[in-house]
């Protein structure tokens, strides 16, 4: 079993009913799509892992830890942050990918996502020596390489670029077509602010499973509440 913590919108959020048809498939309810059928080849990737972005990527359970201190810790930190909105969201690139991404560096964002990789630490068990292969450590930046030690991921921190993928690798003949069909897919989404109202802790039962999400919780802390002593530490049997 792996876990991941994701934002996504709420389960009856229009962003996610659109997300879901185009990616083929609703990670809260497994529900498949096929209106887009004739894109699947270039949505298979993201469509496995649902709507998302990665804010602390897919760990194993640490060997003191279990699922419900995970769940503890959940509550706790959902609980404990305050939502807040990405000022302009648009439809744009990552290299061959598409993805919904901000239109510049949001700061509270960038801020928001160091804290969730530093509160779940605790509970990723080690990389396993293919793990760390899998992410081809000698392509990686410095600062990169150093995460994925650190942190068992590398786009962390310094690195973290917030994005929602919406394809895998497109070739550069077909991008002009795969845009136009985005920007009208997701037309009352983009241009304007995009809430992070809550965070998902998604599963995939067993290597190369479909993630789902087990739970969906809204981010209710109020405005000037400190996170102090509330670490992920505190709650450990």
């Amino acid at each position: 079993m792996r876990y991941a913590i994701y934002f996504t919108p709420a389960k009856d959020d229009p962003l996610t009913e659109t997300a879901s048809r185009w990616l083929g498939r609703d990670a809260f309810t497994g529900a498949r799509h096929d209106e887009h059928a004739a894109y699947a080849n270039i949505t298979a990737d993201p469509c496995r892992y649902g709507f998302h972005a990665t804010l602390k990527a897919p760990f194993e359970l640490a060997a003191d830890r279990s699922e419900t201190d995970l769940l503890t810790a959940f509550r706790a930190f959902a609980g404990n942050r305050q939502a807040f909105a990405i000022p302009t969201a648009v439809i744009g690139t990552l290299g061959p990918f598409f993805a919904f991404v901000p239109d510049r560096v949001h700061q509270p964002l960038q801020d928001f996502a160091a804290d969730v990789v530093r509160y779940f630490e605790p509970f990723r068990a080690p990389l396993s020596e293919s793990d760390i292969a899998r992410r081809r450590p000698q392509n990686l930046t410095e600062s990169e390489r150093q995460n994925l030690t650190r942190w068992g991921y590398p786009h962390v921190m310094d690195d973290f670029r917030f994005h929602m993928t919406l394809t895998g690798p497109v070739p550069e003949n077909h991008r002009s077509d795969v845009a136009s069909v985005l920007h009208r897919k997701f037309a009352e989404f983009t241009g304007r602010p995009l809430t992070i109202s809550g965070l998902g802790l998604f599963v995939e039962p067993t290597r190369g499973d479909d993630f789902t999400v087990h739970t969906w919780l809204p981010l209710t802390g109020s405005a000037g509440q400190t996170h102090g002593a509330d670490s992920a530490n505190d709650t450990k049997d």
